[in-house]
């Protein structure tokens, strides 16, 4: 059964806004955003070694507490211990549940690391998603599958490429934060376990040091990403928009 003429209309004007729209979405992406992103975080970056700058080393050795604490108690209602505790709208399990650990010392995170660990994060999904909006952009522009004249298709797709490496870099660089914890999770129970031996104390310094330096080389991957992108885009910006126009213009 064929749809009414006037819905059929309707519709396909519904669709021809949506592509409007994402291709305004896109170029902005293209020319304000990714051009804004990397003068942005070079800022950041050629900043890194002024001595009030949350990313200097000489922070490190301020933010990094190895002592070993006493288990903290969670009294509430229910008992010194309980695994949960009542809210407004329902029940939610306790941060800290130390009823049954074998080890319930304590010993703190770093929230230095943390906190910078949240603007990388931050910066991740803005790159992942900003890619995802180009992306849309570049598929939609692809012309029908034919024969001959595919070169500006062939710019497409490299360009298709480079986004969606632009987009595995910042998975990677968000999963990185996952495996800190993991890694420090480890340091932290061999020194609660054995706190008389000094070499975990220093693994664990040594650690937030080295995190403190990856989060400023994380900064730096991600403007890299986004100078590669913006240059490789504004090369190549009039085959993405058309192409199957003038080939004569190579790719970079």
């Amino acid at each position: 059964m064929s749809m009414p003429k006037e819905a059929s209309e309707k519709l396909e004007a519904s669709t021809d806004a949506f592509r409007a729209g994402v291709a305004s979405v896109a170029e902005d992406i293209i020319f304000r955003i990714f051009p804004a992103k990397t003068i942005e975080l070079s800022i950041i970056i050629d900043g890194a070694n002024a001595p009030d700058s949350v990313y200097n080393m000489s922070q490190a050795p301020a933010f990094t507490d190895s002592r070993v604490y006493p288990p903290p108690g969670t009294p509430d209602s229910n008992g010194p211990f309980s695994k949960r505790k009542r809210v407004e709208d329902g029940v939610v399990p306790l941060m800290n549940d130390i009823a049954n650990a074998r080890y319930p010392e304590l010993v703190h995170a770093n929230q230095h690391i943390l906190k910078l660990q949240e603007t990388i994060k931050a910066e991740c999904a803005q790159l992942s998603d900003s890619c995802d909006k180009v992306k849309l952009w570049v598929n939609l522009t692809m012309p029908k599958i034919e024969d001959g004249d595919n070169f500006g298709v062939q710019i497409q797709e490299e360009v298709l490429s480079e986004l969606l490496r632009s987009q595995e870099s910042a998975y990677n660089i968000r999963d990185s934060v996952r495996q800190n914890y993991l890694a420090r999770a480890k340091i932290c129970t061999k020194l609660i376990k054995y706190p008389n031996v000094e070499d975990y104390t220093l693994a664990l310094k040594e650690h937030d040091e080295k995190q403190l330096f990856f989060a400023r080389q994380n900064l730096v991957d991600i403007r890299n990403v986004y100078a590669v992108m913006t240059d490789i885009l504004h090369k190549n910006i009039t085959k993405i928009r058309a192409p199957r126009g003038n080939n004569r213009a190579g790719l970079y």
